[in-house]
């Protein structure tokens, strides 16, 4: 049997596939390595949502192959996808493997032989991550399960490449993410998360009303799981029926709805199917259904015919919604996409600047956010020790807590006090 080490760049959707694929690895007998020199196989599930992105795939290959030159590598996803020539002439990369075949990797990679390094010394042993290797057995990684219950896009926003290199929406069987998250509750997980490339439009494709909202009070009613969190939904999609949800405390109080830009032209540019002034009367209505709700968002800055006028409409309006925090994203033309094409490219260095204001804003709006629970007592749910000795955790509204405790805090759930700030994180006392 063969040593997998797994790496994932982007989404948490390629996190989610990335378990799934350990888990199918590890039911077949394989062992799963946290060290690529230890590794037989390296496996790297990709992005190529940017440039930027693309970049750091290459830098990791390269560094897999210098890390362990006897493994072979397997490349999946997005940036395999997009690139496979280019992608399969790295270095030790074995396998190249597209969005379309990706359910089949495990198959792939399992039935190929490959020679065994050397056993690794005990010291290495204990560092392999403690994922059981039996059949129904699940990845332990982690406290929080990535769910991954569909894949597509059905939109056509002119700066994307996702839409065409995952396909259309493709929803998976209700009955069967019920069945993974009662699994992942059995395994110890505190928390799932729902990942998807649309999570917004799941189930559109099995003709089901409501999908999404459906789907999470199944699993709210049919699972014993103490946290479900939704990843990003889109504007359009968050409709009462999902809203009405939130009167369940288990369901976190997070919600990311991509926005991308302030401004009403550049939106139009950017095909968005939801003004700006859409939006804010959205943020309102959930702002009222879910008080303390972190709502959570993503722009672009520097999008092509993006001036200094359409930057400070942007900037007035992401300043005005009140953000628990900005994911920025430069501009970055993508091969195939209208966006590419367009004129009024706005010169690098204008980016830059343009994506430093903006996440000065982001930081000021989510300390603005973390400062109104000082005092508070809340649940957090611990995840890792950090290398000063400090545990770290989450509410259940996404904000970063550190505590000082000698107690085993790992998965578990406990009442907090959050006393004061420390660069960026909140300091708890457990109660």
């Amino acid at each position: 049997m063969a040593s997998f080490y797994f790496q994932s760049l982007g989404c948490r959707l390629n996190q989610s596939e990335l378990e799934a694929l350990a888990r199918q690895l590890a039911a077949r007998g394989h062992r799963v390595v946290d060290d690529p020199a230890q590794a037989d196989i390296c496996v790297v599930n990709t992005c190529a949502v940017t440039a930027e992105a693309e970049r750091k795939t290459r830098h990791l290959l390269r560094a897999l192959a210098r890390a362990n030159p006897r493994a072979r590598i397997a490349v999946l996803g997005c940036a395999a996808t997009l690139r496979p020539e280019e992608l399969a002439s790295f270095p030790n990369v074995a396998w190249v493997i597209p969005n379309e075949e990706k359910e089949r990797a495990a198959e792939t990679l399992a039935l190929t032989p490959t020679p065994l390094p050397p056993s690794p010394s005990p010291a290495l042993r204990e560092r392999e991550r403690g994922w059981p290797e039996g059949p129904g057995e699940g990845v332990r990684a982690r406290t929080r399960a990535f769910v991954k219950i569909q894949d597509g896009c059905d939109n056509a926003c002119t700066y994307c490449i996702v839409h065409l290199l995952r396909g259309p929406v493709r929803s998976r069987p209700p009955e069967e993410v019920v069945a993974e998250i009662a699994a992942r509750v059995r395994e110890g997980y505190q928390e799932a998360v729902l990942t998807g490339v649309n999570i917004g439009a799941y189930g559109r494709d099995l003709g089901l009303k409501s999908g999404l909202a459906a789907l999470v009070a199944a699993i709210l009613a049919r699972t014993d799981l103490p946290r479900l969190r939704l990843s990003s939904v889109e504007p359009w999609d968050v409709d009462e029926s999902l809203l009405a949800l939130w009167a369940d405390p288990r369901l976190c109080r997070q919600l990311h709805l991509p926005l991308q830009s302030g401004c009403e032209a550049t939106l139009q540019r950017m095909g968005r199917r939801m003004t700006a002034a859409a939006y804010a009367h959205l943020v309102e209505r959930i702002r009222a259904a879910v008080p303390e709700m972190a709502i959570t968002t993503d722009i672009i800055v520097g999008f092509p015919g993006e001036d200094e006028t359409e930057f400070a409409e942007s900037l007035a309006f992401v300043e005005r919604m009140a953000f628990a925090r900005l994911h920025v994203f430069p501009f970055s033309p993508r091969p195939g996409t209208p966006a590419a094409w367009m004129e009024g490219r706005v010169p690098e260095p204008v980016v830059r600047e343009r994506a430093a204001r903006m996440r000065e804003l982001g930081e000021h709006l989510a300390a603005r956010y973390r400062r109104q629970f000082l005092g508070r007592e809340m649940d957090v749910l611990w995840e890792r020790r950090r290398r000063d000795g400090r545990w770290h955790g989450l509410t259940d509204n996404y904000l970063q807590v550190v505590t000082s405790c000698p107690a085993d805090l790992h998965n578990r759930i406990t009442r907090t006090r959050l006393v004061q700030e420390d660069d960026g994180l909140l300091v708890g006392e457990v109660i």
